[in-house]
């Protein structure tokens, strides 16, 4: 029985990522901002998913389902748009990483050590209970508060950081949030880690004597346990109205559902996309909650940074257009501080972070973004985090062979969808990095004015 019990079990592994049988993604490389717009608009044409998103001084990892791969490779070729496989196998890739996950726990077991949110990747019950731990333990400093409820029902919850209880109203206002979007989970981490470093490990007094802190790092609660349970590469929420389309494709991306340009680039108007911006803005009861964060702390908020990845980029407004704000200055200086204090802190395997304006960056607009509406309502410095990824160079006689079978076999995990769970700690680390400088550099900005 016992046997049964175990083969069953691994049976249930390795059936988990189905979905993904014949999945491939790509390496892309566009040399022009021409072959980047329409790198750009194969995301509605043909679905593509960038989990790297691509720049014309850097590869981007294009996620292409089976359907249309063929069209996929016959307009790269047309444009001349260089590629090269990156998985021919995302199914056996995903099942890689679920092993490192769970021998990473194994090694917390063995040495009989609590595993810590910023050590591993973990669910939704363990990560709320690190939350709830720390608010318990540090009451004089920390309120948890549960903002709000998910589509299916599930709590939102933030933590409220300050020395003074929010009552100093000399006090600038910090908010961080992370996993809008449901598969980045190595955001999470980042924003636990700010957790600990202001509550348990405290090292900068700085930080607690200036400014109050808000730090939400689970803002899609339902899209984050259905990545794990489902779909791993889930990117939008969870919800669904009495539209029929809407039940069988749920879910709204929640950084397109903000209400600013909402709907009109970078967005798509089928409930199937990954870019879906939903019936209306703020038709989510997740990006409600950030809103509403906003808006209440308005008036002290002199920051706000959400956390996404990958790509190694601190991005500011305008992203729907790629004008710049009235305090473009500002949050360039600033950007370039929190990517310096990072990558004085970074791994050797890991590319420096690039910053700037979102669509002059990325080469492609979009709209209805958290960090833009944040700006557009008075929050003078906002920013999109893309943590990085690991970057590989490979010679290859021939980029456009789909059947060399060393572009996936004979390399390592470092390949994969998420950061293998060794580098988890060092990016919350050297994001923790950027986020206090940035907290310092926009005071000193803001005070300035």
């Amino acid at each position: 029985m016992k046997v049964w019990i175990l083969v069953s079990l691994c049976a249930v592994a390795f059936a988990k990522h189905e979905i993904y049988t014949g999945w491939k993604s790509y390496y892309v490389a566009p040399a022009t901002q021409e072959q980047l717009s329409i790198l750009g608009s194969l995301e509605s044409k043909l679905d593509v998913d960038y989990f790297v998103r691509p720049r014309v001084d850097r590869e981007g990892v294009a996620l292409v389902k089976p359907r249309y791969q063929e069209e996929f490779l016959n307009i790269l070729v047309k444009e001349g748009i260089s590629h090269r496989v990156h998985s021919k196998d995302i199914k056996s890739q995903l099942d890689i990483e679920d092993e490192l996950i769970e021998a990473r726990h194994a090694e917390f077991r063995a040495r009989s050590t609590p595993e810590k949110p910023y050590d591993n990747y973990l669910r939704l019950d363990a990560i709320y209970n690190y939350m709830d731990e720390v608010a318990a333990n540090h009451p004089n400093i920390v309120k948890q508060v549960t903002a709000g409820r998910s589509f299916e029902g599930r709590p939102i919850k933030y933590l409220k950081i300050s020395s003074t209880n929010f009552e100093d109203t000399s006090k600038s206002v910090i908010f961080v949030d992370a996993t809008m979007h449901a598969r980045e989970w190595i955001t999470t981490p980042a924003a636990l880690y700010a957790i600990h470093k202001l509550v348990e490990n405290r090292t900068d007094p700085e930080l607690l004597d200036h400014f109050d802190w808000i730090i939400m790092p689970m803002s899609n609660p339902d899209g984050y346990e259905y990545s794990h349970t489902n779909e791993r590469f889930w990117r939008k929420t969870r919800s669904f109205d009495r539209n029929l389309i809407s039940f069988l494709c749920r879910g709204v991306d929640g950084n397109r559902n903000f209400d600013f340009h909402w709907g009109t680039v970078g967005t798509s108007d089928h409930n199937c996309a990954d870019i879906y911006p939903g019936t209306k803005p703020f038709s989510e009861n997740e990006t409600r909650v950030v809103r509403d964060v906003l808006k209440e702390n308005l008036s002290r908020m002199i920051l706000y940074i959400t956390i996404h990845s990958y790509g190694s980029m601190i991005l500011y407004p305008w992203g729907h257009d790629g004008s710049l704000s009235n305090n473009a200055l500002g949050l360039h200086t600033v950007g370039v501080a929190m990517a310096d204090a990072i990558y004085a802190k970074t791994l050797p395997v890991f590319p420096r972070y690039t910053v700037g304006n979102s669509l002059l960056v990325i080469g492609y607009g979009s709209s209805g973004a958290a960090e833009d509406y944040a700006h557009s309502i008075g929050v003078p410095l906002t920013y999109t985090y893309e943590l990085p990824g690991i970057e590989h160079d490979y010679d290859d006689d021939d980029d456009d062979d789909e059947d060399d079978d060393d572009d996936f076999a004979n390399d390592d995990h470092l390949k994969g969808f998420h950061l293998d769970p060794q580098y988890i700690r060092p990016v919350a680390e050297e994001t923790w990095e950027g986020i206090s400088v940035g907290a310092k550099r926009a005071r000193a900005i803001v005070r300035s004015k």
